[in-house]
């Protein structure tokens, strides 16, 4: 074994703590090995910026139908899609987990869910939502704000958006981290069993409130997505497949992004007072917070015929390991990838909402939801900091996603 295989060697992306901090595992990967084979999954990790570009843009080479969850489960896999079709609705290939033509049928919907100016008339209600949370907390001087505020905001955002009760948030986020596990993390036969319990609840809930909008339809998400296409109609199987996707992006990538903005507020402290009231450098320092800690640090393709990609050959209907994370820190592309910078000039130039026709259908609203948040949380916050030591690993572990465990800060109120 040389030196450089034995480097990459010691590490492995299966591992908890590799998961929870990968940027040296990426940075030897860019050095070494840039489109890198997993020993213990076989799929192909794509790490480099213009590389990853290629395969988010290329859907004809690169697919996003893939196989079903066997990947990480094998025969668990199988099983929890047993388990959930039996009583409940079978899993069918939506809006993520498409290609053309059939991507347009849900994107061309959602699209119209999330247009641009239906996002801009949320923003008193993002605001007030906002708000209220800091006046939840803001006399005791102390949060944990990953808890308290990362997760409620854009929990009960995207509760309203669907038409359901801000109330029941931590159900809906029960519900997005069932999902979420699910996809990316392997689980024993008990855990996959008690998953496709929670995944029941969640589709027997969602397939009632569909109905009553079937009937009385309403100003709201699951009214315009179950009256779409009139002539011919989503299925339930295709409303269950939306909704879930809908539901665990919303929260999840959100709370981690708003998670890891603010712990770079404590983290660079500086930063604190300088953007205080400053609108476009708020907006910039959204844009590098997602460049750094990417909430989606990788997503799954599939190679439709034999392609080379960064001088490896990878066969046809092989995995690839689409790795955000790594891109978006590719030096190659962004000087200094490591050092966060809320003025370099391409600071927006990040993959962290995708590319191409699967570019993130809710990246107004999380940025929206973002802008807002940093700018009430500056206005009425000073002297943040963490309260105490970071969990060790900090994250939860996951192979896609990047969420935070807990961040409890102090601070002193404006």
């Amino acid at each position: 074994m040389d030196q450089d295989t034995a480097d990459l060697s010691r590490h492995s992306l299966m591992d908890h703590a590799v998961q929870s901090d990968p940027y040296d595992f990426h940075a030897l990967l860019h050095a070494q090995c840039p489109v890198y084979r997993m020993p213990e999954t076989g799929f192909y990790v794509v790490t480099r910026y213009d590389d990853l570009r290629k395969v988010l843009i290329d859907t004809g080479t690169f697919s996003n139908s893939l196989p079903s969850r066997r990947a990480l489960k094998g025969d668990l896999g199988d099983l929890y899609e047993s388990l959930v079709a039996e009583r409940g609705w079978r899993h069918v290939d939506t809006l993520q987990s498409t290609d053309p033509p059939a991507h347009a049928r849900y994107r061309k919907v959602l699209d119209a869910v999330f247009a641009g100016k239906r996002m801009t008339a949320m923003k008193p209600h993002v605001e007030e939502v906002t708000n209220g949370l800091i006046d939840d907390w803001i006399g005791d001087g102390q949060c944990d704000f990953n808890a308290q505020f990362a997760m409620k905001l854009p929990g009960i955002i995207t509760a309203e958006q669907m038409g359901l009760p801000r109330e029941d948030v931590e159900t809906f986020k029960r519900w997005a981290d069932n999902l979420l596990i699910v996809a990316a993390t392997p689980q024993s036969e008990d855990e996959v069993r008690s998953s496709a319990e929670t995944t029941l609840e969640m589709q027997h809930f969602i397939a009632a409130e569909l109905e009553k909008r079937r009937s009385n339809p309403s100003d709201d998400m699951l009214s315009d997505l179950v009256h779409a296409h009139e002539d011919d109609p989503l299925s339930m199987e295709e409303l269950q497949g939306v909704m879930g996707q809908l539901i665990g992006g919303g929260y999840e990538t959100v709370q981690s992004a708003l998670a890891h903005g603010m712990w770079q507020l404590v983290r660079h402290p500086e930063l604190q007072q300088r953007l205080r009231g400053d609108a476009g450098g708020i907006r910039k320092f959204c844009e590098e917070v997602i460049r750094m800690e990417s909430p989606v640090q990788s997503l799954m393709r599939r190679a439709t015929c034999d392609v080379e990609l960064g001088g490896v050959l990878i066969p046809e209907n092989s995995l690839i390991l689409a790795r955000y994370g790594a891109a978006n820190r590719d030096p190659e592309k962004f000087a200094c990838p490591h050092q966060f910078d809320v003025d370099r000039p391409n600071v927006g130039a990040h993959l962290a909402y995708g590319s191409g026709i699967h570019f993130c259908v809710g990246a107004t609203l999380a940025r929206l939801e973002m802008n807002v948040a940093f700018t009430a949380l500056l206005d009425r916050l000073t002297h943040v900091e963490l309260a105490g030591d970071l969990p060790n690993p900090v994250h939860r572990q996951s192979l896609h996603w990047l969420p935070m465990k807990e961040l409890v800060i102090r601070f002193s109120a404006s």
